[in-house]
């Protein structure tokens, strides 16, 4: 008997407890029953980009179930007129086939399902400081229905490392009650750590250990290569690259891993991701449009995401709309219109 870890970032939040492995992270949820938003390309550049309007409108009387189940919606029909994004590096291609012949030596991995065969599995949530209470809250109450093992952790602070240390020992307990019934000695238990890219896997094992063993850095792409280090007497970790599929059929989840930067920047439309990531904040109760203009101390009139962006330009940026995207994005990724996930599980 073996078990499983699966490691996601708060701001990217998985949908299910038993995602197949893919980048569809978000729970089907019933679509919103109002005209969906529309979203036209415009003509300014070759590749498609983004025009965000629309006609759903938020009076505040919406139920918070109905306002996300919205935004999931209009999110849905703005990837539409994109091109996809897609990153499949060379590295994640390497560290994958690495990594199907590094689980025959693992008693505890962090996700993946289709190649851990009967493997127990504890869901890591790291980044638990990015995302408010009640996100928090609404995720926990979503995995305990489901039976799911959650450790909410900040690998950052070292919260919820030693929690996530001892379940692995004691998910993983019987590796050694089999062994001794065979007359073998007790061995470490083995524990791969596999994850998106940037969700904070190698912070997490510099916590476990207490000193920096692993680089990281708060972008994807980082570790490279697969490694394995010995945590006490009773435990070993598998360090590994991000990996994500091949293909990402669910581009509503591609827009999102961009915005939370955990796929490369060649990847997908800086402008594009910036403009729905604003259409997206406008709309949450948490945040709204007013929080985004006082952050950036201008006012706009428009409900076009993409206009807010062009607009900060010409106001931050001497019109330069890749700063101003860019700018929005980072702020985001920092926390600076407050910590609040991108969804929330249904209900």
């Amino acid at each position: 008997m073996s078990v499983q870890f699966q490691l996601s970032s708060c701001l990217w939040t998985p949908n299910s407890p038993s995602p197949q492995f893919s980048a569809k992270f978000l729970p089907n949820r019933p679509r919103f029953s109002t005209s969906p938003l529309p979203a036209t390309p415009t003509l300014s550049s070759q590749s498609p980009t983004i025009q965000i309007i629309g006609n759903n409108t938020f009076d505040g009387n919406l139920r918070e179930t109905d306002i996300w189940t919205a935004i999931d919606t209009d999110l849905s029909h703005w990837t539409n007129v994109l091109r996809p994004v897609q990153w499949f590096p060379g590295h994640i291609a390497k560290a994958e086939k690495e990594l199907k012949e590094q689980l025959k030596l693992m008693d505890v991995v962090i996700e993946m399902d289709l190649w851990l065969g009967n493997r127990k599995r504890i869901l890591v949530l790291n980044r638990e400081d990015m995302i408010s209470t009640a996100d928090r809250n609404a995720w926990a109450e979503y995995f305990a229905k489901l039976g799911t093992k959650v450790v909410f952790s900040n690998g950052k602070l070292g919260m919820g490392t030693l929690k996530l240390g001892r379940l692995a020992k004691e998910l993983a307990a019987d590796v050694n009650v089999k062994r001794k019934a065979k007359g073998l000695l007790p061995r470490p238990i083995r524990a791969g750590i596999v994850g998106y890219p940037n969700v904070g896997k190698s912070s997490l094992i510099n916590r476990l250990l207490k000193r920096r063993m692993c680089p990281a850095a708060p972008r994807p792409g980082v570790t490279r290569t697969l490694r394995w280090i010995r945590f006490g007497k009773d435990l070993e970790l598998l360090d590994s690259p991000g990996i994500l599929p091949m293909r990402i059929s669910d581009q509503s989840a591609a827009i999102k891993l961009a915005i939370c930067d955990d796929i490369g920047e060649r990847s997908y439309d800086v402008d594009d991701v910036a403009a729905i990531l604003v259409q997206m904040l406008s709309k949450l109760p948490a945040v709204g449009r007013d929080a985004l203009c006082k952050r950036y101390k201008f006012h706009v009139d428009s409900e076009c995401g993409k206009i807010f962006v062009e607009k900060l330009a010409l106001h931050l940026f001497n019109g330069d709309v890749h700063q101003a995207a860019f700018r929005v994005l980072s702020d985001f990724r920092k926390g600076r219109f407050g910590w609040t996930a991108l969804e929330r599980p249904s209900r």
